[in-house]
């Protein structure tokens, strides 16, 4: 594909999220034959729109955790975004439905590390060893294409549909914890609509970070200390609507996060 062409898609999807409106699959008008590979390079250019126009990454964010979900999309390596400083919300802050589409949250276990990771060959373990802390997070996503509809090489090419971030303030080293077993209750105005635990993300949370090493290892780069790193949803994406309360109660301490929708 040549370069203009990217550049064409990423304007494509960078406008329907400036504008907040719903645009069909790049892959069923502008690129059918878009592939996974060309995808990841219109979301650089992307990428690249964004940060020339002065926003910030403030780390890298995972998607497609679950194993049921990458046997169901027939892959075996989950996907990755960035999460911009534009996209941050308070904790226990507002977010403002008029800014988004149709979004929805999703709580995930964030990590930061004290140390680079450059793959190949990084494990889960080397993750434990570099990991500075750990906090709550949701995440939350809103795909800009028509009915939350798309292909692998679309939602890629959406920044895998990064729309927002509740990063929360509660720092807690990781210790004795167990990621495997840590439980999450996602309630909405009191009512609980998901739980999860740990071992939902790639049966580990530290094995996305892992992952993620090694799919940028791929690329010449690596993941930075200091980033805020989402490591995927541990439970289903849940829709919400203006006037609701989100809030997140992870178990092992790792604390509380909230979230009002105007």
């Amino acid at each position: 594909m040549e370069e203009k062409k990217r550049k064409e898609l990423a304007a494509y999807v960078l406008n329907a999220q400036d504008e907040h409106t719903e645009i069909r699959k790049i892959t069923e008008q502008l690129c059918p034959e878009l592939t996974m590979s060309e995808a990841y390079r219109v979301q650089e250019v992307l990428i690249s729109q964004r940060l020339k126009r002065g926003e910030r990454i403030i780390g890298p964010k995972m998607g497609l955790t679950s194993k049921a979900k990458l046997q169901q999309m027939a892959v075996t390596e989950p996907i990755y975004g960035y999460v911009f400083d534009t996209m941050l919300i308070e904790d226990g802050g507002a977010m403002k439905m008029d800014s988004y589409i149709h979004p929805k949250v999703e709580p995930e276990i964030g990590f930061v590390l004290k140390k680079e990771l450059r793959g190949p060959g990084i494990t889960k373990e080397a993750v434990l060893e570099a990991t500075d802390y750990l906090f709550p997070a949701i995440e939350v996503i809103d795909s800009r294409y028509m009915d939350f509809r798309f292909t692998m090489p679309d939602v890629v090419a959406d920044n895998c549909s990064a729309a927002g971030a509740v990063l929360g303030t509660h720092t807690t080293k990781i210790g004795s914890m167990d990621l495997e077993t840590i439980g999450v209750v996602l309630e909405i105005n009191g009512e609980v609509q998901a739980v999860g635990a740990g071992a939902a993300v790639l049966e580990h949370p530290a094995e996305a970070v892992a992952r993620l090493a090694n799919m940028l290892a791929e690329k010449g780069t690596s993941v930075k200390p200091g980033q805020a790193i989402l490591t995927g949803a541990l439970t289903a994406a849940v829709s919400i609507k203006a006037g609701d309360y989100v809030e997140v109660k992870f178990g092992e301490k790792l604390g509380v996060v909230r979230l009002f929708v105007k």
